[in-house]
């Protein structure tokens, strides 16, 4: 009996010893890697350059830039080219005696022709500046993208590293629960113990295996998405840090007017307002009178040989050489009912926008406050939950202390233990909640963007694109040379 405990003795001390061995060099490996470890600054400016969401909104938007030049067209002139070519032959086989004749006749013709277009009843510039107004919209469009983006990058970033906390806890909860196990079943094999102690201890730890399985699945997910949004693998992260303290608003009552004039929903709704105004006058000119003046020139060139001719003899040439120049003036009376028809769409869809602009303000308004008031229940949370994890680990060891005195039974120290744990994890959840909440107000006011972050990331600036192609007349190559 005496050689038996003192096996397991050897056998837990070796135990003990390669466990503090696979400590040493865990902590050995994280702090070379956190050299190296990725910050959350880092990530969302990753994110903001391979996002593809994010860059297919950009490519929308260069799309979107072409309108303009397109509602220019209807002011330049238009140059048409246009050529003929023409071949007769004719056969006379009978008739009054007549012998059998042939002719042939061939004919070429290129011309030119030019419109202009005077007056439009003021269609043109006022299509012009509802396509500016449509590119501004646009913008301010992905400039919200951008600030989604980002939040997105900041969740799954802060998601990583709340799920890989969560399992680290549930792995040292299992190891705890195994040497619950092993001692239980120890006191049981001297007489200290008894059969429920060892049923309870083995219930828990089979109950720490599966949270232990589900957190480890919850990872892969968090890294997933982490994958999808910031466009590389989550590799060593370092603990989120909140936006600087100089972008947050001192109250509530100023966050709301900062969201009301900076965020870029708003002023894409009030960009899309425009739009529609211009496209109102746009159909209202339909009723107006048209004006427009046109030159045309043609050269003819034709070519014939009489039925009685010599060969190479008696061919008839004819070039012909006409120019005209007109203007036409056009009135409308009575259109069937579409332009007024048109008009009165085009009147509706712009009291949809004017509604959807203080839809975006309600919806704004309601960010900025539900995001206020999660960061002071989050910190909040952080207290109340440190707190509460400092106390359990103190009746952990007192329980622990009391169960060797036989003041306490084994169910009692898993019970304590399941505080601690279940503390670490509300913890845990709360500190992200608290990151999260701060990049949440900072995207309900209209400041998550990478000029405001200060990321070192090169800034996309869509009027670049829009510059280049504004006023570009000709050419059917991107500005890029596409």
């Amino acid at each position: 009996m005496a050689f038996k405990p003192s096996c397991k003795r050897g056998v837990f001390m070796r135990r003990a010893s390669w466990l503090s061995t696979a400590l040493t060099l865990g902590v050995l490996f994280t702090s070379m890697g956190a050299a190296e470890a990725e910050t959350l600054r880092e990530a969302m400016a990753k994110a903001y350059a391979n996002n593809q969401s994010l860059n297919a909104a950009r490519a929308a938007l260069r799309a979107t830039d072409e309108s303009v030049p397109q509602a220019r067209a209807g002011m330049r002139p238009t140059v048409i080219v246009g050529g003929s070519a023409a071949a007769a032959r004719g056969r006379t086989t009978y008739g009054d005696g007549v012998p059998h004749l042939n002719s042939r006749s061939s004919s070429l013709g290129v011309g030119i022709e030019i419109s202009q277009t005077v007056f439009d009843g003021f269609q043109t510039p006022n299509n012009i500046q509802a396509a500016q107004a449509r590119v501004r919209s646009a913008q301010a469009t992905l400039s919200n993208t951008v600030q989604n983006t980002l939040m997105d990058a900041a969740m799954a970033y802060m998601d990583v590293i709340r799920d890989r906390q969560i399992s680290e806890l549930r792995r040292q909860n299992l190891a705890f629960l195994r040497e619950q196990v092993r001692a239980a079943n120890a006191r049981f094999e001297v007489g200290e113990g008894t059969r429920t102690d060892v049923a309870q201890a083995d219930s828990r730890e089979a109950l720490a295996t599966a949270l232990l399985n589900s957190s480890l699945a919850a990872v892969a997910t968090s890294e997933a998405v982490y994958f999808d949004v910031i466009g590389d693998p989550a590799n060593s992260l370092e603990p989120g840090q909140k936006p600087p303290e100089r972008l947050m608003p001192g109250s509530i009552s100023q966050g709301l007017a900062i969201s009301q004039a900076e965020h870029p929903a708003i002023q894409a709704g009030l960009f899309a307002v425009d739009d529609a105004s211009y496209s109102v006058k746009s159909f209202e000119g339909q009723s107006l009178p048209q004006l427009s003046v046109g030159a045309s020139v043609d050269n003819t060139y034709g070519l014939s040989r009489p039925a009685t001719g010599l060969p190479g003899v008696n061919v008839g040439t004819q070039n012909e050489v006409s120019a005209s120049v007109g203007a036409s003036l056009t009135i409308p009376l009575y259109q069937g009912g579409l332009v007024s028809s048109q008009v009165r769409q085009a009147k509706q869809v712009l009291g949809q926008r004017r509604i959807e602009v203080d839809n975006y303000r309600d919806q704004v308004r309601a960010a900025v406050a539900t995001a206020w008031a999660n960061i002071q229940a989050s910190e909040a949370n952080v207290t109340g939950y440190r707190a509460q994890v400092a106390a359990a680990r103190l009746a952990l060891v007192g329980v622990q202390e009391e169960r060797t005195v036989g003041q306490r039974t084994t169910l009692d120290v898993l019970d304590a233990q399941a505080d601690v744990i279940d503390g670490q994890i509300l913890l845990v959840g709360a500190q992200r909640d608290s990151v999260v909440a701060s990049y949440q107000l900072l995207s309900a006011l209209g400041r998550l963007s990478p000029t405001h972050l200060g990321l070192n990331v090169p800034v996309y600036d869509p009027n670049q694109h829009f510059n280049a192609v504004d006023r570009k007349a000709y050419g059917m190559r991107t500005p890029d040379g596409r």
